[in-house]
């Protein structure tokens, strides 16, 4: 699950699951929610592997975001349908990608960068929780 909140003049993402690979899923899908109207959740897309190495998970967590959205600004790229494992090592994910279409998907806000600012990711007695902030 995830949340946007107000930070000054940027937006924050909050996200809760009950386990790692449910986070960095959740906090993905929150990133494009972000950018887009209608994420493309079940079209047929191209599939993209990712493999990001780290082991401290508040940095492996900047570097995940981080790589969608360079993946987005770069190709033009709209990602969804994320099928991701985090391991010890870093996280790696299978997921789709559609080309941007402006026809179809009507964009929110343009995402500038992702920040370190408030960056936290914890172990919580009910699963984990995220909280990034994104220029915007």
């Amino acid at each position: 699950m995830y949340e946007f909140f107000e930070h000054t003049a940027d937006l924050g993402l909050r996200v809760r699951a009950r386990d790692l690979n449910g986070l960095f899923r959740d906090a993905a899908m929150g990133l494009f929610a972000m950018v887009v109207e209608d994420l493309p959740q079940g079209r047929t897309g191209d599939s993209r592997e990712f493999s990001i190495p780290g082991r401290r998970r508040d940095y492996l967590f900047f570097d995940w975001l981080n790589e969608l959205l360079y993946v987005f600004d770069t190709e033009r790229l709209l990602l969804g349908n994320f099928d991701v494992e985090v391991s010890e090592s870093g996280v790696t994910a299978t997921v789709s990608a559609w080309p941007w279409d402006e026809r179809v998907d009507r964009p929110l806000r343009e995402v500038k960068a992702i920040t370190y600012h408030g960056l936290r990711v914890e172990q919580t007695e009910e699963g984990w929780l995220a909280e990034v902030i994104v220029d915007i």
